[in-house]
């Protein structure tokens, strides 16, 4: 995995969109790609592929690294549009690109690259281009969907743990799905193969945000990077938000109830952490984890066994006992 992650940022770098003019327009997508990060749907692509493939080519080179690419480019392009949104100000360390250039740059920028996105995508075989395009525009539109319902959860009062766990799944499973899928497709999978497939990365998906709701809280502030706790004073409904307030409801507890809904400070921290502990959500929150992630490996357990199945299994591990 190291290795394909390694290739991924170098094909990443060799696309060099700077080059191209107008400069101001490719700029930030070389700058954004340039801010690092896991790869992990890329890889998941290139897993997927190497699951199914039965013929390598010559040179070594996985036959969906373009697919890969485009993966990467696609997330990268979710994250400059949610970072506009949220007027977020840095992302992984360094100024996010409404703040480096403007606000109209980085929507620019952002629409190119979801256009350079579909280039990679549909850099295959003409046979293969349709099932690539429906699964691809399936995955994209979904993910636009999640990130409409999390932004309606901003204003909205209640949110119940039924609309959190499908918000989730269309902004952050469906591209991890979309990224088996993709991966699969330029292996040669069925169409059950993929069915299987996309199973496993839906749940694995549900599986990796709970986790990220938990290290938002729970994680080590200097491994973490940032400051723990920023999902109560920025009143992110997660899982753990949502499932308090509903055992809180249950226990006819007006008054943590109240404690929480009004927490903003970063000095109430502490106090939501103490409480959470009292009527025990993280653990609530673990066993869903540990639920998803068992049904991820039912599904993954009727695929093929080889080099790349263990791979898949080793970065899924990997995801889910991360500590930022």
């Amino acid at each position: 995995m190291k290795e394909l992650s390694k290739i991924i940022d170098e094909k990443l770098s060799e696309l060099n969109f700077a080059a191209n003019k107008p400069h101001e327009l490719y700029a930030p997508a070389d700058y954004v790609l340039s801010l690092g990060g896991k790869h992990i749907r890329p890889l998941f692509t290139l897993l997927a592929c190497k699951l199914f493939e039965r013929d390598t080519k010559d040179n070594g080179e996985n036959t969906a690294l373009p697919q890969a690419l485009g993966v990467e480019i696609f997330h990268n392009f979710t994250l400059l549009h949610d970072d506009v949104m949220d007027n977020a100000s840095v992302r992984r360390g360094k100024p996010t690109v409404h703040i480096k250039w403007n606000t109209g740059t980085a929507i620019l920028s952002g629409d190119a690259m979801l256009v350079l996105a579909y280039m990679q995508i549909t850099n295959a075989p003409a046979e293969k281009l349709p099932t690539l395009l429906k699964s691809f525009n399936y995955t994209a539109l979904g993910v636009c969907e999640g990130q409409q319902y999390d932004m309606n959860f901003e204003t909205k009062t209640e949110v119940t743990l039924s609309e959190y766990m499908e918000m989730i799944r269309l902004k952050t499973a469906v591209l991890i799905a979309g990224a088996l899928d993709l991966g699969a497709i330029m292996g040669g999978a069925t169409e059950n193969e993929r069915a299987v497939l996309r199973e496993y990365g839906t749940n694995i998906g549900l599986a990796f945000q709970l986790q990220d709701d938990l290290l938002d809280l729970y994680a080590d502030e200097k491994t973490f990077g940032k400051k723990i706790g920023s999902d109560i004073t920025e009143k992110k409904k997660t899982y753990l938000y949502i499932k308090a307030l509903e055992l809180l409801q249950e226990q006819n507890c007006t008054q943590e109830r109240a404690l929480l809904i009004n927490a903003l400070q970063q000095s109430d921290v502490s106090t939501i952490k103490t409480l959470y502990g009292k009527i025990n959500v993280k653990t609530c929150c673990q066993k869903e984890i540990e639920n998803y992630y068992g049904t991820a490996l039912a599904a993954l357990s009727e695929l093929p066994n080889n080099n790349a199945k263990k791979e898949i299994e080793t970065l899924t591990e990997t995801l889910l006992n991360r500590n930022r």
